[in-house]
């Protein structure tokens, strides 16, 4: 059963074509990713899939089939200026979704009695208690505390999160995402994919995360020079069978090109009284001809930019902490750099890593501790927000500010112009203006003014965002041969696992992992302390009677003190729940109570519940 068909829908701007006449299928069930360029209209195409912008051309269909009910994750969320997190993640046309919320107001209404029996009866009559455990569920993996605040406050992730809950609790049967794990850190994109994968949803997506396309998807389409091509499988087969088809095509050119070569000496010879038949000859000539030039051979980003020489001092931290308040951001890091040394640092949203690397470049100071660099250290310094470039400037000139030309190796040189060449902006996308840019244009624009500057230490903050695979997988290359530092900040794992000799984690209380080895395989390493400290607490809290306690050596990984505040926090949390239930018992029969009864019992509800979250948060921290 196909859920989504897009028919001959063309999208043009101007002079630019960024597809034409292109038409897909997305059948019911299947996995679904769109690849391609910068620049070359992923994002459009995904807007138009959704209804979101429309079509060019007479002849254009969109088709949804009636029973698929569809829902639309952006790049950047926008819920309006007034919109709190309850408006967004409940803004939905599923009963038992708005009975949920009705019953959520409900409860913070304690002053509101017959609201909250309105509510808890709806609940009854949708039986919508297991809807709202999922609800609850899906927003404490997603960490959304807070109902009442703005979601125009919220930063980029936190909106994304936003979003994502509100598509998950909705429950579509197609989804069109555009790049989903953006802004999310790894424990949350794991969780995205495992989502994914275990669900029997129809899914629509562009995401650079390889990992994603080879654990979740069944079917690539590439959109490449405006038109789509179709592969089966996840993003290693669509890689063979992409090499296939560009071998064929390659064999196919050299043909063609020798036909053409015997057809242009055939009508260089012909006379000037031509008939029919060389007429037709002279039309399949100019067919050949237009063929063989519009024939893209696949662009390599080649970079040999030299580096300076680095000093036998490059970058040092001596025992550096940073706090805010009662939050410890960073506690008593240490670590010197070697020559050619690639490390990543890895950590939740809000953990300190943007923190750590300004206090590492001087441009924050830790409260303890020092920073030092080394006379020859010359560092580029990627940032995850970029920098404002000028949009009434041409993309040659933003260069050529910077420097008219680049050292190679060799002794050789390289202009801007070359350069920008080199970074897939032909000669014709070297005049655009900068407002023109997609956003993996300027951000590809905004990584070669980085690198036209010569530096022998790279940080790289969430470089990978809105970049395409073409530009990650040339941008992986060079930094696997750049002969400096390289110290990045990704929530890409197939880009950690590819670079990163070692990796810095953050842990709980500001406290760093020195890894030394794959994100993949600390992954693992972790997924055995957590079955193990798990283990560990079932033992432990077991209801059957116990034996003489017998004496345990404490692990390393969790302290005495920690098991008894976890137990602690257990049997709270049992008795709060006994509690919910005595009280729902009692709203069984609130036809025998007293308004002034119903609405006490509805503030204690709402207060257990509450406690009931905040012993939750207290238990997960303890555990993880």
């Amino acid at each position: 059963m196909v859920y989504l068909e897009l028919t001959d829908v063309s999208k043009i701007y101007g002079e630019k074509v960024l597809f034409d006449k292109v038409s897909l299928q997305v059948a019911k069930n299947t996995k679904v990713a769109l690849v391609a360029k910068n620049g070359t209209g992923k994002s459009t195409l995904l807007r138009v899939a959704a209804g979101i912008d429309l079509p060019e051309g007479l002849g254009s269909q969109i088709y949804v089939h009636k029973e698929a009910r569809m829902a639309y994750l952006p790049q950047e969320p926008d819920f309006g200026e007034n919109a709190t997190v309850m408006d967004a993640v409940f803004d939905s046309d599923n009963e038992m979704v708005r009975a949920v919320r009705d019953y959520e107001e409900a409860l913070s209404r304690a002053d509101q009695p017959d609201k909250l029996q309105r509510a808890l009866t709806k609940m009854d009559e949708l039986q919508a208690w297991d809807i709202e455990a999922r609800i609850k569920e899906v927003l404490f993996k997603l960490n959304i505390e807070r109902f009442d605040q703005k979601v125009s406050t919220l930063s980029g992730g936190q909106r994304k999160r936003v979003a994502l809950a509100k598509l998950i609790i909705d429950e579509p049967d197609l989804i069109i995402m555009d790049e989903p794990t953006n802004h999310l850190d790894l424990d949350m994109i794991e969780w995205l994919e495992e989502w994914l994968q275990s669900t029997n949803l129809t899914l629509l997506m562009v995401t650079h995360d390889r990992y994603f396309l080879e654990r979740v998807c069944n079917r690539i389409i590439e959109l490449d020079g405006g038109e789509i091509y179709h592969y089966t499988g996840n993003y290693s087969d669509f890689l063979e069978k992409k090499a296939i088809r560009e071998e064929t095509e390659s064999a196919e050119l050299a043909k063609d090109k020798k036909r053409m070569k015997q057809e242009l000496e055939w009508v260089r010879r012909m006379p000037s009284g031509r008939g029919t038949k060389a007429k037709s000859r002279i039309n399949a000539f100019h067919e050949l001809k237009s063929k063989v030039g519009s024939f893209r051979k696949e662009e390599e980003l080649t970079i040999e930019i030299k580096g300076q020489r680095l000093g036998g001092k490059i970058l040092e931290a001596h025992n550096i902490s940073k706090s805010y308040g009662d939050k410890q951001l960073v506690k008593g890091f240490s670590y010197k750099f070697q020559k050619g040394e690639r490390a990543g640092i890895v950590g939740r949203n809000g953990a300190g890593k943007s923190t750590l690397l300004h206090m590492l470049t001087k441009e924050l100071e830790p409260d303890t501790g020092k920073v030092v660099h080394g006379v020859n250290t010359h560092f580029g310094y990627y940032t995850q927000d970029g920098i404002r470039l000028d949009e009434d400037k041409r993309v040659i000139e933003v260069v050529r500010e910077i420097a008219e030309f680049i050292p190679l190796e060799k002794g050789l040189k390289l202009t801007a112009r070359g350069l920008l060449e080199r970074f897939m902006f032909n000669s014709k996308q070297q005049q655009v203006y900068v407002s023109q840019l997609s956003g993996g244009e300027r951000r590809r624009l905004y990584l070669l003014t980085i690198l036209m500057k010569n530096p022998n230490f790279l940080i790289l903050d969430e470089p990978t965002n809105d970049l395409d695979i073409m530009t990650l997988n040339v941008l992986e290359d060079f930094l696997m041969d750049f002969p400096g530092c390289v110290l990045i900040v990704s929530h890409d794992r197939f880009f950690l696992d590819k670079i990163c000799q070692h990796l810095f984690i953050f842990e709980e209380k500001g406290n760093l992992r020195d890894w030394n080895g794959l994100y993949t395989e600390y992954r693992e390493l972790r997924k055995e302390e957590l079955a193990e400290e798990k283990a560990l607490l079932a033992e432990k809290t077991s209801t059957a009677p116990a034996a003489a306690p017998k004496k345990e050596e404490p692990q390393e990984h969790i302290s005495q003190e920690t098991r008894k505040a976890i137990r602690r926090i257990e049997g709270q949390l049992k008795k709060l729940e006994e509690a919910k239930g005595k009280i729902n018992k009692q709203f069984e029969k609130a036809a025998e109570l007293d308004p002034a009864k119903i609405a006490e019992l509805g503030k204690e509800l709402a207060e257990i519940n509450e406690q009931i979250e905040e012993k939750e948060m207290e238990w997960m921290e303890l555990v993880e």
